[in-house]
């Protein structure tokens, strides 16, 4: 089973794509995570990434494709997708690779949010550096202000995350990463819809709902 989640930078994928593939049972594979990981092993892929990442432009098509290609194949093609893909070039290529092992994707969910809500939700979110949890200085305060809870590191603010470049990255996505869902109505696949505006609970229980819906017909 593949899922697909689409959206604009901070609209939530990555807490829902985890509720999903815990409730289904997939691998939960995130460009993003994925990318952050080979930037601070100091890969090759992760130094020619960095410069694009910290400007809020997109990695290029081809180190995506490539990398993704290859965690996909890891899962056995039973995973759901986060923050890929991000083009129409990369959503041509997703449906080629999996046609090559006779599989297609089983679902698109598509989380809508305004771009003032985005700015808000990622100009004040924190993170640990040492163990990924992430806060926000208004709705998801630590116990200790600017110390994570888990493990008593300094939180930060990523660099993709002050507001030039969450502004740039909006742009991005609404040149780039948009017309996605486009192409995958264009090309008869049907998108689930969902407004990602509601408490994160509110979303997963929407997309569930109609996930198993569409799994039962």
């Amino acid at each position: 089973m593949v899922i697909v989640l689409l959206g604009p930078p901070g609209a939530g994928k990555g807490t829902q794509c985890k509720r999903v593939a815990d409730k289904y049972k997939l691998v939960h594979l995130s460009s993003g995570d994925i990318l952050r990981s080979n930037r601070k092993d100091g890969t090759e892929l992760g130094k020619k990434a960095a410069e694009y990442m910290d400007s809020g432009k997109l990695v290029p098509d081809q180190l995506i494709i490539e990398m993704m290609a290859g965690a996909i194949e890891s899962a056995k093609g039973n995973c759901v997708l986060d923050g890929f893909p991000r083009t129409v070039v990369q959503a041509k290529e997703l449906d080629k690779a999996l046609a090559a092992k006779n599989k297609k994707i089983d679902a698109i969910v598509n989380l809508a949010v305004d771009d003032s809500v985005i700015e808000n939700r990622m100009t004040g979110r924190r993170s640990c550096p040492a163990c990924g949890a992430v806060y926000h200085i208004e709705t998801l305060k630590p116990k200790k202000d600017g110390i994570c809870d888990k493990c008593g590191e300094k939180l930060v603010q990523r660099a993709d995350d002050n507001p030039e470049v969450v502004r740039n990255r909006l742009k991005t996505y609404h040149e780039q990463t948009a017309p996605v869902a486009g192409y995958y109505a264009d090309n008869g696949n049907k998108i689930i819809d969902i407004d990602s505006e509601r408490s994160v609970d509110e979303v997963t229980k929407a997309v569930i709902e109609k996930l198993d819906t569409l799994s039962a017909v």
